[in-house]
C-alpha cells in the first residue's frame, strides 16, 4: 500500500458525478489516505460531501452555454479566479500528492493547477460518451479511468503520449455495496420468498415507463407472490397514484413513492429491476447483481443510455427494450418473463457478478495510488 497520500478531488453538479467520487473517497480513507473535496457550496456537493464526513473547500466556477458563445469569457475568468484560490490554499496547507476529477466543469481549475505544478492527476468518466471537461483535461492526465469499455475510443484523440486509458468500472458507495437483502425486505414490507419488482426512472422519474407499468397492474397483482416497489419521480407521483387507484389490499403489494432514499436496500431486496440506463443506475444494478430490464431514455445525448445498457445486456445480465416499445406486447412479455422465471434470473445474476462492478472503487483507488507514485 502507498504511504499516506493527500488526495484532492473535484466533483460536482449532479449525484451521478458526486456519488462515484464519494465511493472512491471512502475507499481511499479506508486505505489510510486523506481526501479533500473542492466544489461549490450551493451545489449538491456542498451538502453530500460534508454529510459523508470529508473535508470540503469551496471554489466558484461556471460552465458556459454553447448556444451563447460569449459566456465562455465569464466562465474562463471564474476558472482563473478559482485556480488562484486553489493556489493560495495549497501554498498555505501543502499541495496534494495526486488529484482526481470526475468530469464536471468544477474539475477544470484543479486539473489546470495540477498540470501547471506537475502534480499527477487521474480522471474518471462515468458515461459511455465523455463530457467536454474530461476531454479537455485528458491530455495532461496520468490515467483516464472509464466506467465502460465503449468510452475508451472517445479519448483516443484527447490523451497525452503517456496517458493510460483504463477500464475501472463506476465506483458505487459502500452503503449500496454493503446493503442487506433482509434489511431491504423489512424496509419495503416484502416477505422473504416473494418476488420483488423494483421500478425507478432516475430522480425525476420516467413518464412513459410509469405509464407502461400502470398498464400491467392487473397482470402483476394477478400474481399473488409478486410485490412492486415503484419510484415515480417527484413530479409524477400524484398522477401515477391516481392512475393506479390501488385499493387498501393492493397497496400492501404495490408500494408507490416519489423517490427512494435507501437505494442500496431497495436493490439488495429486489429480484428484478425495471429502469432507465443512467450511468449510476447501471453501476448500482451491476454491483448488486440484480437482473434487469433496461429502457434507455431516448433523448439522451448521443443515445449514451443505450450504450450504457449494452454493458449489462451484452454480458447476459439484463434485457434491453426501446422506449418506443413500451406500448407493444414486447414490454409485457419481457418484464413478466423476468418476474416469472427464477432460473433465468439466477443466470443473469451470475453474469452480473462476473463483471466485478462491486470492485470498481478499489480499481480506481489503485490507479490513484499508482499515479501518485510515478
Amino acid at each position: 500500500m502507498a504511504d499516506k497520500l493527500e488526495v484532492a478531488i473535484a466533483a460536482g453538479g449532479t449525484a451521478g458525478h458526486i456519488n462515484p467520487a464519494l465511493a472512491l473517497a471512502e475507499e481511499l480513507r479506508e486505505r489510510g489516505h486523506h481526501v479533500t473535496f473542492f466544489g461549490q457550496t450551493q451545489k449538491l456537493e456542498g451538502t453530500l460531501v460534508p454529510a459523508a464526513g470529508f473535508d470540503f473547500k469551496p471554489i466558484r466556477v461556471t460552465g458556459f452555454d454553447r448556444a451563447r458563445p460569449w459566456t465562455v469569457v465569464s466562465a474562463l475568468v471564474r476558472m482563473r479566479r478559482a485556480e488562484g484560490v486553489l493556489d493560495a490554499d495549497f501554498r498555505a496547507s501543502g499541495a496534494p500528492d495526486v488529484a482526481v476529477g470526475f468530469g464536471a466543469y468544477v474539475e477544470m481549475p484543479l486539473m489546470s493547477w495540477c498540470r501547471r505544478h506537475e502534480v499527477p492527476y487521474v480522471l474518471h468518466e462515468q458515461n459511455s460518451v465523455p463530457g467536454l471537461a474530461n476531454k479537455t483535461a485528458a491530455k495532461g492526465a496520468t490515467s483516464v479511468c472509464v466506467s465502460l469499455p465503449q468510452a475508451m475510443a472517445a479519448f483516443k484523440d484527447h490523451i497525452g503520449a503517456k496517458t493510460a486509458v483504463v477500464v475501472t468500472g463506476n465506483p458505487v458507495r459502500r452503503s449500496v455495496i454493503n446493503a442487506s437483502r433482509q434489511a431491504g425486505r423489512q424496509a419495503f414490507g416484502v416477505p422473504e420468498g416473494k418476488t420483488m419488482l423494483l421500478v425507478f426512472g432516475g430522480s425525476l422519474g420516467a413518464k412513459h415507463l410509469n405509464e407502461g407499468l400502470v398498464a400491467l397492474k392487473g397482470e402483476l397483482l394477478g400474481r399473488p407472490d409478486v410485490y412492486v416497489v415503484h419510484s415515480t419521480g417527484k413530479d409524477l407521483y400524484e398522477p401515477v397514484v391516481a392512475s393506479l387507484a390501488l385499493t387498501k389490499e393492493e397497496q400492501a403489494r404495490w408500494r408507490v413513492m416519489p423517490y427512494i432514499d435507501n437505494m442500496g436496500e431497495a436493490l439488495a431486496a429486489a429480484d428484478v429491476v425495471l429502469s432507465r440506463a443512467g450511468a449510476s443506475s447501471i453501476a448500482e444494478i451491476a454491483a448488486l447483481a440484480v437482473p434487469s430490464m433496461l429502457v434507455p431514455y431516448p433523448l439522451a445525448t448521443a443515445d449514451h443510455q443505450t450504450t450504457n445498457a449494452r454493458y449489462l445486456v451484452d454480458a447476459g445480465a439484463a434485457v434491453l427494450l426501446k422506449d418506443e416499445d413500451i406500448d407493444t406486447p414486447a414490454f409485457a412479455e419481457g418484464l413478466l418473463r423476468l418476474v416469472d422465471d427464477a432460473q433465468c434470473r439466477d443466470a443473469m445474476r451470475a453474469a452480473a457478478r462476473g463483471l466485478g462492478q462491486d470492485r470498481a472503487a478499489a480499481s480506481l483507488a489503485d490507479q490513484v495510488e499508482s499515479a501518485a507514485l510515478r
